[in-house]
């Protein structure tokens, strides 16, 4: 995909939110500073009010705390927020969707599902493009964004949505470097070193889990096994990641570690917060997530007992010498407007939107106000008590905000130093890490045909892993699956789309 740089392209995005538990109504005061767009209209009507659906990451917040009425003041806004918890974000979205009771605005994270395309193309949404032009006023849109963010987020070349702007680097394979080096284990640098190195830990530490693996293999792994590399049939069309030779070759490497007790039994009905306290207190050696907790669960690690505790974010070779780097695409969903919404509305959400998108929406949005939230040490903002119980992924989900390179690398609770050997330990990954290619683009065709089989597909994928079902089995149920007509004819749509958007 290439290096990341600064977009000027005219296109904009798309993603969707979700929603559930409380809306909160809170006043703000005047407005800072913003372009010309954001202050024409507000200022002469005051606070703009806006409904939306959004994920919640952490703790439900107070809307009327230091941070959020800060926020509110900045963009002179009125947020009613209803935040959805994260797990429960896609399932709450269908709903929404399915209702036609939509907010004004909403908010998700996967700009590609079925649910949302067939509601943009249903006229769920409004279409922006007559509204952004050439975003000559809006300037923060046009200069602050990841490179194709508005590609990513376009459906039929038109802007359904604003993007939640997130690092491309985002998540590593972790494992715990003190217990490597406690053990005198050298730091794997192969899939097969990997699986020797979880052996040696288990065996030294009996009862912990080696590998964490929830709902989906971890992104690393994928495309550690060449499962994210473009695959086409013989017809020419590209194959879904998951129905590749690669993705049964690296479910045949989950299988071994299954086997040999190295991932947790339970793996198949776990929880994304289960795996997560297993590994901040000190019972998993290895876990994918987002490189920028680390600081804080190495701190959980120490309070739960051991005082040497790091995290290492590994850069392994796959089977066939691919890289282990996952990308994503600097877009993590986007934020849509109800048809619902009168014109002079969209005006008003359209200028709030460019001032998220803002440096200095951006900066308040990672470290909150200076000597409440944070402090300048060496410096670099450091976040207070304060600032950690309230500036966190959940502040930083309702504006577009600027693409920052490392914002999902670096901790605003560490030291300088900590985060410089952090961005120092993932540095080349921006350069060698893959995207999903059906994460960029997605067709009417796959949208309509996969559902059907998406159920039986993950059972039979946690029964190979299981051992229940052997290899050769789970091999000949996707071959099979490659030759549905339905999912024939969605791959050679896919190619077409992802052709094009490559092209354009």
């Amino acid at each position: 995909m290439g290096k990341m740089k600064i977009s000027r392209r005219k296109w904009v995005a798309a993603l969707c939110g979700a929603a559930m538990t409380l809306s909160v109504l809170t006043a703000c005061g005047p407005q800072g500073g913003g372009s010309q767009a954001a202050q024409s209209g507000q200022e002469a009507e005051g606070p703009v009010n806006i409904q939306m659906f959004a994920g919640l990451f952490s703790e439900l917040p107070d809307m009327n705390d230091e941070y959020w009425s800060g926020w509110q003041e900045m963009t002179n806004s009125k947020l009613d927020i209803e935040w959805v918890p994260s797990g429960d974000l896609n399932t709450k979205l269908d709903l929404l969707l399915a209702s036609g009771q939509l907010p004004e605005v909403v908010s998700t994270t996967d700009f590609t599902r079925p649910t949302l395309i067939s509601a943009i193309k249903n006229g769920a949404f409004w279409d922006l493009t007559p509204f952004l032009g050439d975003l000559s006023e809006y300037p923060n849109l046009k200069e602050n964004l990841a490179e194709d963010a508005l590609k990513y987020l376009s459906v039929d070349g038109k802007i359904y949505a604003l993007p939640r702007s997130r690092s491309r680097v985002d998540g590593g394979l972790k494992i715990r470097e003190d217990w490597l080096k406690e053990l005198n284990i050298d730091v794997p640098a192969t899939m097969e070193e990997y699986k020797d190195a979880l052996a040696a830990i288990f065996k030294a530490k009996p009862g912990t889990v080696g590998h964490l693996f929830v709902d989906n293999p971890t992104a690393a792994m994928q495309a550690g096994f060449g499962v994210y590399n473009p695959t086409y049939d013989d017809a020419g069309g590209l194959v879904n990641p998951r129905l590749t030779p690669q993705y049964v070759e690296m479910v045949g490497f989950f299988r071994e570690l299954y086997a040999e007790g190295l991932m947790s039994k339970e793996y198949a009905v776990m929880k994304e917060t289960q795996a997560e306290e297993l590994f901040k207190t000190n019972r998993a050696a290895s876990y994918g997530r987002p490189i920028w907790w680390d600081d804080e669960w190495e701190k959980a690690m120490r309070k739960s007992g051991e005082e040497d505790a790091k995290i290492l974010n590994l850069h392994l070779k796959g089977p066939n010498g691919d890289d282990a780097v996952a990308l994503e695409t600097g877009v993590s969903g986007g934020f849509y407007i109800s048809k619902k919404v009168p014109e002079e509305k969209v005006k008003q959400l359209l200028a709030y939107f460019e001032q998220t998108a803002s440096q200095e929406l951006t900066d308040y949005a990672y470290y909150g106000k200076q000597g409440v939230h944070h402090t300048v040490e060496d410096g670099q903002k450091v976040l207070t008590e304060q600032g950690v119980k309230e500036v966190n992924t959940t502040s930083k989900g309702a504006g577009v905000l600027a693409y920052a390179k490392w914002g999902k690398v670096i901790s605003a609770s560490a030291s300088k130093t900590f985060n410089d050997a952090k961005i120092a330990e993932v540095e080349a990954f921006d350069e060698i890490g893959k995207i999903d290619p059906y994460r960029v683009v997605t067709v009417e065709s796959w949208i309509n045909a996969w559902p059907q089989y998406d159920t039986e597909y993950k059972s039979m994928m946690t029964k190979a892993i299981v051992g229940q079902i052997s290899l050769e089995d789970f091999d000949a149920y996707v071959a099979g699956l490659r030759e549905q007509p339905a999912l024939k004819q969605a791959f050679l749509d896919m190619a077409a789309a992802y052709k094009q958007f490559q092209e354009s």
